[in-house]
């Protein structure tokens, strides 16, 4: 057990000296370790070659709204679901969510689980909804009550909402947008994010 308990200690000791080392070449500009990002630009960058140049350039560019998108809208069905849970429970899909929602998402969960190859998140049905269900639950009689401290009206909410979902369904549909609509999806969703006090 003590050359158990010597080698835990020299393994340590060892792994402390080395990132001390590491930091001081870091702090003089020499890269230590695997640079994940680079690694994931490589591959990008392999995987893209066989496309034109343009059709890489846009699909850079609207990468960058895909992933605000993406942020944006998980944001939501996390503030939903870490509201609705802490004030009604693990029970609360079935508690505060309209039935049509619930009817809707189950039978997407149901399909993902017995005719999809894809592995994805399959546990969650809040991940099941459409992006429009989101302020429906969050508007609907039975939960404003909860988020209207939050959100400065319904109208606010359903605009920016239904705004984002038909930009989110462009997107999905492989269109480039103009330079002026990536504006205004960015200051939704500064808007959003002030608001909620992300």
């Amino acid at each position: 057990m003590i050359a158990n308990r010597k080698d835990v200690r020299d393994w340590m000791f060892r792994g402390l000296l080395f990132e001390a080392e590491a930091e001081e070449y870091r702090k003089a500009g020499i890269r230590v370790g695997a640079d994940a990002f680079e690694s994931e630009q490589m591959l990008l960058e392999e995987e893209l070659a066989p496309f034109s140049l343009g059709l890489r350039n846009e699909a850079r560019q609207m990468s960058r709204l895909y992933a605000l998108l993406y942020c944006f809208e998980n944001s939501v069905r996390s503030l939903i679901k870490e509201r609705l849970e802490d004030l009604y429970g693990a029970d609360w899909w079935e508690k505060r969510v309209q039935k049509s929602v619930k009817k809707f998402a189950e039978s997407r969960q149901e399909d993902a689980i017995k005719n999809s190859w894809l592995e994805g998140q399959r546990k969650d049905p809040i991940s099941f909804v459409q992006f429009g269900h989101l302020a429906d639950i969050i508007t609907s009689n039975m939960n404003w009550e909860k988020f209207s401290d939050l959100i400065p009206s319904q109208h606010w909410l359903r605009q920016r909402m239904e705004e984002l979902e038909k930009v989110r369904n462009f997107i999905a549909h492989n269109r480039i947008l103009q330079p002026t609509e990536f504006r205004r999806v960015e200051m939704y969703i500064q808007d959003w994010n002030r608001v909620v006090g992300l």
